[in-house]
């Protein structure tokens, strides 16, 4: 018996019960064997698929003796790219890369040689920095709702401030640490919370864990948005900031958040819209036509947002948008030391030195894109979802879960979804697996407006249902890794699980 037999038998327990037992079952030697086994040839099972690269390229688990020629390692580089870019520019992939044209990473590489030197953290010797940073912030807040310099003078509650961070976790992050503090500072609150539905992205979990906040994870309602009355009652003494998402990482829906910062307005707390997703397609799908509800700076109790600028922005990964309404809320976020030896210091997010050809970047993507830019691709993208979407719920055996716009989440009642993850995996698609429910996404980008990737998409997902239904259930793949994460109560299991794939990663 395997353990995703075993989770079969243990999946009705309930949860403290099965967290007792899994204490109590791992103490004994012969089940950690067992379950250290079963691990190792789950992860054998996956191992091809993250290092194929053994055996066939040059490998250096040490420093060589004597450098290589640079034009030998660039020609590795290369060759290693060019295996890796057919998934990737077919648009075979979920998300991942939002733009690909190769026009457009020529000219963001370019930049980036131009800039490699820049370090955010010497405003002196890189002032070109500080421009770049300040500017993206800026066109990112007037996109969202806000003002900025000048515009807001006659109504600074509209006056709109950030950061640029390395992503939206670092984001989150930075949200969170500040109303942690805050609400430290003014009310005198040493055990502090947060509220998000349970479909809030796992970085607030992050946040969590890295800064001793309590988060209170709220079940979604069956539209899979953001249940309003179970948030309310959720909001206790100690709450610092309920959160909301534009759209869900998992299902594409928006959630409620006029609704949601409302009760933060009436409560004296913060509401943080993760837009990391959405932030820079909801403007202009609105602009388009689309029933977008107010999620941004318009809504008045909204005071923070995360948004990326390497996902639907079109910048190079390594680059996102903090934001909040006024510069004292993101004051907290900043660290300061008066008393080191090295001098005084300061940095405004959790790194010192960055990369500041990234925040170059980032903002030749922006100011090439343009407003008219962002709408065109944002039409693309829209419509494309729109035709994928309808395309499954024509797919007998399927359902979309919720009203997605361009994520589009769907499940079955009568076929193994993570078996048809598996089939697709073997057509050559790179998909989001979810649990809780059962399913799997597509994030629609760029990529998959190309001519005949959407048909694709539909007949080969329309194929991998007939070959779920005509087969046997398979003990390989993907299949029961996501089966067992789905189902089985001993959540330290799919944590052991887990921590053993990173240990997989760096193995050279």
């Amino acid at each position: 018996m395997d353990i995703a037999e075993i989770a079969a038998k243990l999946e009705r327990l309930n949860p403290r019960v099965a967290a007792a037992a899994e204490r109590l079952a791992v103490a004994i030697p012969a089940v950690r064997s067992r379950l250290d086994r079963e691990y190792e040839r789950m992860l054998a099972a996956m191992e091809p698929a993250v290092k194929p690269y053994r055996g066939q390229a040059a490998s250096f688990p040490r420093l060589p003796a004597h450098g290589v020629p640079r034009e030998e390692l660039l020609r590795q580089v290369q060759d290693l790219a060019v295996r890796e870019r057919p998934r990737w520019r077919g648009g075979l992939v979920s998300g991942a890369v939002y733009h690909g044209d190769d026009d457009h990473i020529a000219f963001l590489n370019r930049v980036y040689a131009i800039t490699s030197q820049v370090n955010p953290l010497h405003a002196d010797l890189w002032p070109s920095a500080t421009k770049y940073e300040a500017e993206i912030v800026a066109m990112t807040a007037a996109m969202l709702g806000g003002a900025v310099g000048g515009d807001a003078a006659d109504d600074p509650r509209r006056q709109i401030v950030g950061s640029v961070t390395s992503g939206g976790t670092e984001s989150i992050l930075l949200a969170m640490r500040a109303y942690r503090d805050r609400a430290r500072a003014t009310r005198r609150i040493t055990r502090p919370e947060v509220v998000a539905p349970a479909t809030a992205h796992v970085a607030f979990d992050k946040a969590a864990q890295y800064f001793r906040i309590k988060l209170v994870r709220v079940p979604v309602a069956a539209d899979h948005r953001a249940d309003v009355a179970a948030m309310r009652r959720a909001v206790g003494r100690n709450t610092v900031a309920l959160v909301g998402s534009a759209p869900t990482f998992p299902h594409g829906v928006i959630d409620p958040i006029e609704d949601l910062a409302a009760i933060a307005r009436q409560r004296d707390i913060g509401f943080h819209t993760d837009a990391c997703l959405g932030g820079f397609v909801l403007p202009w799908a609105r602009r388009l036509g689309y029933h977008v509800p107010g999620f941004d700076f318009q809504v008045p109790g909204v005071t923070s947002m995360s948004a990326d600028t390497h996902k639907f922005g079109y910048a190079a990964k390594g680059t996102s948008v903090v934001l909040y309404r006024g510069a004292q809320l993101r004051s907290f976020q900043y660290f300061t030391a008066s008393d080191w030896p090295g001098g005084l210091y300061f940095s405004p997010t959790l790194a010192g030195s960055r990369p500041g050809a990234l925040s170059a970047m980032c903002w030749a993507a922006m100011v090439a894109t343009g407003e008219d830019g962002y709408l065109e691709a944002s039409r693309r993208i829209l419509e494309t979802g729109a035709a994928i979407r309808r395309g499954i719920q024509a797919i007998p055996h399927l359902r979309v879960l919720g009203d997605p716009l361009w994520v589009i989440a769907f499940t079955s009642d009568t076929v193994d979804i993570y078996r048809v993850l598996e089939r697709m995996r073997r057509r050559g698609w790179n998909l989001n697996g979810l649990h809780r429910p059962a399913a799997v996404h597509l994030c629609v980008t760029l990529r998959h407006t190309q001519p005949g990737v959407a048909e694709r998409f539909l007949a080969d997902l329309q194929g991998s249902v007939d070959e779920v239904l005509a087969a046997p259930a398979a003990k390989e793949g993907v299949a029961p890794v996501y089966g067992l994460a789905a189902t089985i109560p001993f959540r330290g299991m799919v944590h052991d699980l887990l921590r053993k794939y990173i240990d997989l990663l760096y193995r050279p």
